[in-house]
């Protein structure tokens, strides 16, 4: 069982937590997740590791209300515990050799994106990062990410927080201003990252991308979380879940990803009317 150190949350959706996970805080790094249970009868859930301290012991994680187990796990408060804490899994973000690096946080991947943005600036590199969100109401992690980049960009659909427009057009306005990246890391929405990727090829610029499909063991037995990249078949859990945006096949990623969108609904539904017991 594993200790729900702190709750904290951060919009009408998003809740944080860090949990008392001493060997995973003591290997974890930048880009890796976990896989949690909420019970012994709950399924298995990857969340990104959004933060550690090894000292504490802790592994902080940043999740959305979106489906059963997200509506269970946010039940839970301070003090309480959860079943399973599996990780670290998946390959870290690469930064060696980065001295300038663009990095693309779309909604609740902004907390993907954050210890990318945090870990290349503890190493020296300067960091532009641009934020997207589509209200005020929703915005995460402002204050983190201005603390760890040279220069912040924050963007909302509907202007209530920085410029209005998307993502790509903040990208674009910075290359285009004579910006030139080592790298641009973009974590977000599917449809986020392909566009964004789109851009970058348009210029050139090298663009990694985090990627999120459908996961159950997380170590590459099972197969749900395969990809087309480079026209090749990828495990998200093994070979990732950082990719060359360049070579994913969003579409068939797009499609493959919205292939439960029924059954979870149904499971979120039913868990509601049960008040989140089951």
């Amino acid at each position: 069982m594993f200790e729900i150190v702190s709750k904290t949350v951060l919009n009408p959706t998003v809740i944080r937590m860090d949990i008392r996970a001493p060997r995973v805080a003591r290997k974890a790094q930048a880009g890796q997740f976990i896989i949690l249970r909420v019970d012994a009868d709950g399924e298995r859930i990857p969340l990104t590791v959004a933060d550690y301290d090894r000292e504490a012991g802790t592994v902080s994680i940043i999740f959305q209300k979106v489906g059963a187990t997200t509506d269970k796990l946010s039940l839970k408060e301070a003090g309480e515990q959860i079943e399973d804490f599996v990780g670290p899994l998946g390959r870290p973000t690469e930064t060696e050799g980065l001295h300038k690096v663009a990095v693309v946080g779309g909604g609740v991947g902004c907390a993907i994106a954050y210890p990318v943005a945090k870990k290349l600036h503890e190493e020296g590199c300067t960091v532009h990062s641009i934020a997207g969100f589509r209200t005020k109401d929703l915005v995460i992690l402002e204050d983190e990410f201005r603390a760890v980049s040279d220069r912040f960009v924050p963007m909302s659909d509907d202007g209530t927080w920085g410029e209005k427009g998307l993502v790509t057009a903040a990208l674009r306005t910075l290359i285009e201003s004579g910006e030139e990246y080592d790298e641009v890391i973009a974590i977000g929405p599917l449809i986020m990252m392909k566009f964004v990727c789109q851009l970058t090829k348009e210029f050139g610029v090298k663009t990694v991308v985090s990627m999120n499909p459908i996961m159950i063991d997380g170590t590459g037995m099972c197969g749900g979380c395969r990809l087309s990249v480079g026209g090749k078949m990828k495990f998200a859990c093994v070979d990732g879940p950082d990719f060359d945006g360049h070579e994913v096949d969003f579409d068939e990623a797009m499609k493959r990803g919205a292939m439960y969108k029924a059954f979870e609904r149904n499971a979120r539904e039913c868990n509601l009317l049960k008040g989140g017991e089951n």
